[in-house]
């Protein structure tokens, strides 16, 4: 029995305080509460379109880099291929030459 006794002593103890504590608190005038409420929503709207505008600039930024990335990828690409063609093309071309090279020296080993 002294527990139950004990709690109800803390419980009643707790509101009391509780009380004296709510009062010792500076409630604001409604005109102070007011002038607070808009000071907070004025800066939470400046601070959402400082975001919005910072948002907006990276994404430029970087769809911007990204196309510039994907441009200088292509041209590389285009030059590499270039190369190649012109690689196979010399090629081709020296294949062709070694090839008639051949011929006329069978031809002239022939006519021989």
């Amino acid at each position: 029995m002294p527990k139950e006794v004990k709690t109800k002593k803390e419980k009643k103890h707790f509101f009391k305080d509780f009380k004296a504590e709510l009062k010792k608190v500076i409630w604001p005038t409604p005109k102070q509460l007011v002038n607070n409420t808009i000071a907070v929503i004025t800066i939470v709207l400046i601070t959402a379109v400082i975001v919005f505008v910072l948002d907006l600039a990276f994404e430029k930024m970087n769809t911007y880099g990204i196309n510039k990335l994907k441009e200088m990828v292509d041209n590389k690409n285009e030059i590499s291929n270039n190369e190649e063609l012109a690689n196979s093309q010399e090629s081709e071309e020296q294949t062709q030459e070694n090839t008639e090279s051949e011929e006329t020296q069978t031809s002239e080993t022939v006519s021989e």
